[in-house]
């Protein structure tokens, strides 16, 4: 069955509309018609039966048959990463981590950041397109980029991880370092590294070094492989 996302339904309403995005996809690509049966979920973890009752290309309405809540999952995983030069590096970790399982992206600027500018429209709709793709009923928060020191401040996760590689020994892996069904936040540096200053700041923020394999990593490809493991340790 096809799913949709609709974050504006309202609750006791017998009819609905999907956005103008989806409805054109409804009615024009996958052609379906009045009375053919969709999904549709809030974002929130809601997943609704519905039924087409207009099928209009910019305005496609349909009817709530029936409601599924989904609870939400016993940890949660935050990956907060400084933006690639290529964008594109960036929108391929958003869609894969989606399809994975995260709760929370959170962007930043380090010293050593080559980006200096983002725009989360494009993410975003990166994220939806991969929450459907992945029939998922829980989309992933994607906070806008602060500076490093002001992301500090917005971690509230219990278990905080800093993934950088010292010149002298070597941090535990972090599927060993995390315990099971925490809240974790893991930093990820851009393509610079981690300022030193920056480490200093993580350190005295609570953070734990932590490596994610002997093979260096690029950027997107680090904060996937983060997120990969701590849903790994999780099943």
């Amino acid at each position: 069955m096809h799913l949709f996302y609709q974050p504006g339904i309202v609750s006791g309403e017998s009819v609905q509309r999907l956005t103008e995005d989806d409805s054109r996809h409804a009615v024009k690509t996958l052609r379906l018609h009045v009375g053919d049966a969709i999904a549709v979920t809030d974002g929130h973890g809601n997943r609704y039966s519905a039924v087409i009752d207009l099928a209009d290309a910019r305005r496609c309405a349909f009817r709530i048959t029936d409601t599924q809540t989904t609870p939400p999952r016993p940890f949660s995983i935050r990956i907060c990463v400084a933006p690639t030069k290529n964008l594109d590096r960036i929108e391929w970790f958003i869609e894969k981590a989606v399809e994975v399982g995260i709760e929370r992206i959170s962007f930043f600027f380090g010293q050593h950041s080559e980006r200096r500018v983002l725009k989360l429209d494009r993410l975003e709709k990166i994220a939806v397109a991969a929450m459907k793709q992945s029939l998922q009923s829980f989309l992933p928060t994607l906070d806008d980029a602060l500076p490093f020191g002001e992301m500090l401040k917005t971690i509230v996760e219990q278990q905080r991880f800093i993934a950088h590689l010292p010149a002298n020994e070597p941090p535990i892996n972090l599927a060993k370092r995390a315990t099971v069904t925490g809240e974790y936040t893991v930093l990820i540096g851009p393509e610079g590294d981690f300022a030193e200053k920056e480490i200093q700041q993580a350190i005295a923020a609570g953070f734990q070094m932590v490596t994610l394999g002997p093979n260096r990593l690029r950027t997107e490809t680090a904060a996937l492989t983060a997120c990969q493991l701590l849903n790994f340790i999780n099943v």
